[in-house]
């Protein structure tokens, strides 16, 4: 890697050390078993979760009866997941690791997922080769992706207006978007399905909670609001809680949203 890269990377990785995903997660658990029950894991089957978090569906995975491995950027979220599979006696192999350079040989699995997690490595068309390279011929390659018009993707672009990004880079969200995925994912697959799906989250709390919820939580927010002043902090949080505020469908003094993403499923090329 250059230089440039590097360090670009070792912010990425503070970023996602920042906050306490594992923690913050809790609230999208309901969402990530509706995408787990849909990948129809088998018993034995060889499954690489990438960008894992703190094991939120490799634990799962495990349950039902798949050999896992599982990789992520922020090594204090790989040692929060091994502790939990430790508890529960799950043998899974949790590792740090890069999306777009993964330490695994050609066609080692079965099913290569990743939910909200590979979307946000720099260097998409890298990250694209890997998931296919790891695959196996005739395995199966799903990603959940955030898209740019949904409630988190505007919640990025809100975050991007107060913190503009330091490189310019592809937006995650391009994962979300069904043309951008066609062209990363159709050499080397076959049979590519993309389908637009709602993500759930109820938060036991009012719109103005949840944006400090995600500040104190959630790495990416907790950084933009630490490189601010206080009158930069002020104004993301009411643009934050506006947001929040306008996508609310519950009743007062708390918050359910349905955040728009897509669902990518393909079969690695035989």
């Amino acid at each position: 890697m250059t230089p440039e890269m590097q360090a670009l990377k070792a912010r990425l990785k503070a970023t996602w050390m920042a906050g306490d995903y594992g923690y913050f997660a809790q609230y999208l658990e309901p969402g990530a078993m509706e995408f787990f029950r849909a990948l129809g894991i088998s018993p034995g089957e060889r499954v690489l979760d990438v960008a894992c978090g703190a094991g939120q569906l490799s634990l799962p995975a495990a349950r039902a009866g798949a050999a896992v491995t599982a990789v992520d950027i922020a090594p204090n979220l790989i040692e929060q997941a091994k502790a939990r599979a430790h508890l529960e006696g799950l043998a899974i192999r949790f590792e740090e690791g890069d999306a777009e350079c993964l330490p695994y040989e050609d066609a080692s699995f079965d099913l290569v997922f990743s939910l909200i997690g590979a979307m946000f490595a720099p260097q998409p068309e890298r990250t694209a080769a890997e998931l296919i390279r790891l695959c196996r011929p005739g395995g199966r390659i799903v990603m959940g992706n955030w898209n740019a018009s949904g409630l988190v993707g505007e919640m990025f672009k809100i975050v991007g207006q107060h913190v503009p990004p330091r490189v310019p880079l592809p937006s995650p969200t391009l994962w979300g978007d069904e043309e951008t995925v066609r062209s990363r994912l159709q050499n080397g697959t076959s049979n590519l399905q993309l389908v637009r799906k709602l993500y759930p989250m109820h938060f036991p709390f009012a719109p103005a909670e949840v944006v400090e919820f995600f500040r104190v939580y959630y790495g990416p927010v907790n950084c933009a609001f630490a490189s601010l002043g206080d009158a930069g902090q002020a104004a993301l949080g009411e643009d934050l809680k506006a947001l929040w505020t306008r996508h609310n469908k519950a009743e007062e003094g708390s918050t359910l949203v349905e955040a728009e993403y897509l669902e990518v499923s393909a079969v690695r090329a035989i």
